[in-house]
């Protein structure tokens, strides 16, 4: 490793590396909050809960929608109920598709900012066009746009200040709001005796995955895949997400499931590639991803294989401490720590300025150039 990047790694006090830091802290301070206000929080949304016709959607623009692809699953089998995750992009561009007149529905706003164009327009989209319609906001910014809606159909959560990261990549934000959903949609007092564990393992794996990801965000890995399957899939997403940002699209990322990845993306694979594989908790999902793992690794044609688990028989590469028994929402949180300091090094590598990777500025910390159409 020459010198030059040990220099930079010393110096390193971006806001992108604190707010990966710091994310032990704010799922507790997160969930702290969620108690305090764990009344009026309830008192809007247990009558909802209690509607068995009501519609529930996630929605997002970027890591904000990729919340949702994560939740989304795990939400519908907690709560016996269908709930979906769309994206503000697309709840916008084609509201026709997306949007049902007649469906009561809660829509569960993410937004590190919430001042981001299809978030605000989503809202006003689903004001117009849904005869009955609720909203959930949970935002990282008190000053946003959403965070200012206010009415007798609408509760806004604000998350502690820390939270709205400075940096370009979301990653304390992506995190805090997660957690915030998992807590107010699946139960504030059941995820209560979780977060402990939740935020030990997260701070524990920042310590055990410093080394393995500061080595390898020095190989020049010119692809980047990361498998997961059931709620890890949207984490793989993210995942991805988080090193093309903060490469500056300079490193060519994918993402998919353990069974779907044989169905033509296994293409990516080679030499230069790195295949990262999270396993799941369930009994049978794991099964899958470890077929996967073991197939990688009998092939032997990526250029590195990395596993995280928490269970410490899989000889993983990154073992998630005391969570062999979690649930898998609950290994969301650690398990996405391991990609966003392989972001955060390889962005040093490459000589890029983590908290502003986008050199040209032709993408933005708060999304711009967006015109909203009025819809027909």
């Amino acid at each position: 490793m020459p010198d030059t990047l040990l220099a930079v790694e010393a110096d390193d006090t971006s806001w992108t590396r604190r707010e990966i830091a710091q994310q032990p802290e704010t799922l507790r301070a997160t969930q702290a909050l969620l108690r305090a206000h764990q009344a009026e929080i309830e008192a809007f949304v247990a009558p909802l809960l209690a509607r068995a016709d009501l519609r529930i959607v996630l929605t997002g623009a970027g890591t904000s929608a990729f919340i949702g692809e994560c939740l989304a699953p795990w939400l519908s089998n907690v709560l016996g109920r269908p709930v979906e995750a769309i994206a503000t992009t697309d709840i916008v561009s084609t509201p026709a598709l997306y949007l049902r007149a007649e469906a009561p529905t809660l829509l569960v706003s993410f937004g590190r900012s919430g001042s981001s164009p299809e978030s605000v327009a989503a809202v006003d989209l689903v004001d117009a066009r849904v005869t009955d319609a609720y909203h959930l906001i949970i935002t990282c910014n008190a000053e946003g746009e959403l965070a200012r809606r206010g009415s007798d159909k609408t509760h806004v959560v604000v998350l502690p200040d820390a939270t709205h990261d400075r940096s370009f990549a979301m990653t304390s934000s992506f995190s805090a709001m997660m957690l915030a959903a998992l807590s107010i949609l699946g139960g504030i007092d059941a995820l209560d005796a979780r977060v402990p564990a939740i935020a030990a393992a997260v701070a524990d794996v920042l310590a055990q995955a410093e080394p393995l990801v500061r080595d390898l965000g020095t190989r020049g890995f010119k692809r980047v895949v990361y498998l997961g399957s059931g709620v890890f899939k949207g984490l793989a997403r993210e995942a991805a997400l988080k090193l093309m940002e903060l490469s500056d699209g300079a490193v060519v990322t994918a993402f998919d499931t353990a069974l779907g990845f044989r169905h033509g993306p296994k293409t990516i694979i080679n030499g230069d590639t790195l295949a990262v594989v999270f396993v799941s908790n369930d009994p049978l999902t794991r099964r899958y991803d470890l077929d996967i793992v073991a197939e990688l690794r009998r092939d032997a044609h990526c250029g590195a294989l990395v596993v995280i688990s928490a269970d410490p028989d899989d000889g993983a590469d990154i073992t998630i401490a005391g969570m062999v028994d979690a649930a898998d929402a609950d290994l969301l949180f650690p398990f996405i720590v391991p990609a966003q300091l392989f972001g955060l090094h390889v962005s040093l590598a490459l000589g890029l300025t983590p908290d502003r990777p986008n050199a040209s500025g032709t993408v933005n910390r708060v999304v711009q150039g967006v015109r909203i159409y009025a819809a027909a």
